[in-house]
């Protein structure tokens, strides 16, 4: 399986694929090698909108100030601390996806951290002026106990994003035209 690397900063952002895929197994255990940070997310606590803010805030520890709404969710996931990213970078994994395939928000939340990953995978801002520090890599991974290929780049695909699939993933990434 090749088309993601979740160790560098390079899109895609976010990848789907089947629970336990080796080659996520080695990225994930290689991320971690180099001092990044995997945080896991159960499906279950991302059902809704409000359990998606209260999950990833308790789990990227956002600052009492975060808005809890998707344009702050943007912000706080380009601006996450050292101790969070192990000032390297970060994959988050998000185990059960299958349910979130039918959740009403999840085309807008796959939109959403593919906007995150994508500034915080950038050394510039959205002026394409140098950041005060280095970018980092930052990338989601959907689990799937049953995995649909067809079913999973249906749900995602929208005309923000650039999906992509190979042999067993699926992948996205903000589209360029639309936001660059």
């Amino acid at each position: 399986m090749t088309g993601f690397d979740v160790t560098g900063t390079a899109a895609p952002w976010v990848v789907f694929v089947p629970r336990g895929t080796a080659e996520v197994q080695r990225q994930l255990a290689a991320l971690e090698s180099k001092g990044g940070q995997v945080h896991r997310f159960a499906a279950a606590d991302l059902m809704t909108e409000q359990g998606v803010h209260r999950a990833f805030a308790e789990a990227l520890r956002f600052p009492g100030y975060y808005g809890r709404n998707w344009d702050a969710l943007v912000d706080c996931l380009d601006d996450l601390c050292g101790a969070v990213t192990g000032r390297f970078g970060i994959a988050g994994v998000i185990r059960g996806a299958d349910s979130l395939l039918d959740a009403e928000h999840f085309p807008l939340f796959v939109s959403v951290l593919c906007q995150g990953a994508d500034r915080a995978n950038s050394a510039v801002d959205l002026d394409g002026f140098p950041l005060d520090r280095p970018a980092v890599a930052e990338h989601f991974i959907f689990e799937f106990d049953t995995f649909d290929r067809e079913r999973v780049e249906l749900a995602v695909r929208q005309p923000d994003l650039v999906v992509t699939s190979g042999d067993g993933f699926v992948a996205a990434e903000l589209d360029p035209d639309e936001w660059h």
